[in-house]
C-alpha cells in the first residue's frame, strides 16, 4: 500500500477537506483505484497530476514556470552539497546564505532554497520569513536538520571559550550579510547585551561555513561562529551555543519533478544517514517534516 495515498493522506496533501476528496473523485477529476471497497490514490500518478496542473479546475495549484533553473540555493550546509553530488541529480548547488536564496526564489531563480532564519520561538524558524514573503505562492517548507552551531576555535587557545564575551581581543572571522549564520549573529550578541563593535572582526569575509572553518584553522582568525560539522572535519576547538533547523524551501512542482524526486529519494538512504552521522552535530530524525505549506 506504500504506493498509494489514502483519502486521508491525499485530503492533506492537498490541504482539503475529505469530503472534498470524495467530489474528485464523484467528478472523475482525480486518479482513483477502489480496491475492496477502499478509495485508493497511487502516488506516480497524483505526482503527475499535481505537477501538470490536472486538478479539475477545483484547486489551484498556482505552479511556477516550468524552466526553472536545476540549482538549490540558500544557506551552506556541507551534507546538502554532498548530497546533491552523490546521489547524482543533476542539481547544482548555490549556497550564498540564506537570504540570498529567499530573493532567487522570489525571482524564480532556483527550485530550491536552504534557509537558517533565527526566530524568538525555536519552533518558528524559517516560518515568518516564509511567510511573509510566500503568503499565497505554491511552496513547501520542509526541514532538511538541525544542526549544532557554535564557537570554533584553533584548539591552541587555552582561555576558556564559552560565550562571545569572552573572545575579548581574539580575531573573529565573519560571513556575508545575506548569510543566515550573520542573523543568528545578531541575536547571540543582543543576548549577551553586546555589540558588533565589541568583537575584533577581520576585514576579509568568508562565503561558506567550510571556508570559515579553514580560515581559523589556518591562521588567518582564531575564532568564528560556525557548524559542528565542520568545526570536527578541521579538529577545531567548538562549544556549542544553538541548535538550528534548517529547512528547504521548495515550489510544490518541483518536489515531484523527476531530478528533486532523485534527490529526496537519495536522502531517504541508509547510505545518507550514514554520512550525516560521520559529519556529526546532525540531528537528521525530523527530515521532511513540513512546516509551512503553501495555498
Amino acid at each position: 500500500m506504500s504506493e498509494y495515498f489514502t483519502t486521508r493522506e491525499l485530503a492533506a496533501l492537498l490541504r482539503i477537506k475529505e469530503r472534498k476528496v470524495y467530489d474528485l473523485v464523484s467528478e472523475k477529476a482525480v486518479p482513483v483505484r477502489r480496491v475492496t471497497g477502499k478509495l485508493l490514490f497511487p502516488k506516480k500518478e497524483i505526482e503527475e497530476w499535481i505537477a501538470g496542473g490536472s486538478v479539475g479546475g477545483t484547486i489551484a495549484t498556482g505552479a511556477p514556470p516550468p524552466t526553472l533553473p536545476l540549482i538549490i540555493s540558500g544557506g551552506h550546509d556541507p551534507l546538502l552539497e554532498w548530497a546533491l553530488r552523490e546521489s547524482r541529480c543533476g542539481i547544482a548547488a548555490l549556497l550564498d546564505g540564506a537570504l540570498d536564496g529567499l530573493e532567487r526564489m522570489k525571482t524564480h531563480g532556483c527550485l530550491a532554497a536552504g534557509l537558517h532564519v533565527p526566530m524568538e520561538d525555536p519552533s518558528e524558524w524559517n516560518i515568518g520569513a516564509v511567510r511573509e514573503a510566500f503568503a499565497t505562492e505554491p511552496v513547501v517548507l520542509v526541514e532538511w536538520a538541525r544542526r549544532n552551531r557554535g564557537l570554533m576555535y584553533r584548539p591552541t587557545i587555552r582561555k576558556p571559550i564559552r560565550k562571545l564575551a569572552d573572545l575579548g581581543d581574539l580575531r573573529f572571522q565573519a560571513r556575508q550579510p545575506e548569510a543566515g549564520s550573520e542573523l543568528i549573529l545578531s541575536a547571540l550578541l543582543a543576548n549577551e547585551s553586546l555589540e558588533r563593535s565589541d568583537l575584533n572582526i577581520v576585514e576579509a569575509i568568508e562565503r561558506t561555513e567550510t571556508d570559515l572553518a579553514m580560515a581559523v584553522a589556518g591562521g588567518r582568525a582564531d575564532v568564528g561562529l560556525g557548524i559542528e560539522a565542520v568545526a570536527q572535519s578541521l579538529q577545531l576547538g567548538f562549544t556549542p551555543l544553538v541548535v538550528e533547523r534548517f529547512d528547504l524551501l521548495v515550489w510544490r512542482k518541483t518536489w515531484f519533478d523527476p531530478p528533486f524526486q532523485k534527490f529526496i529519494g537519495f536522502c531517504n538512504s541508509e547510505a545518507f544517514r550514514e554520512r550525516a552521522r560521520r559529519f556529526g552535530g546532525y540531528d537528521c530524525a525530523g527530515f521532511g517534516t513540513v512546516h509551512f505549506n503553501g495555498p
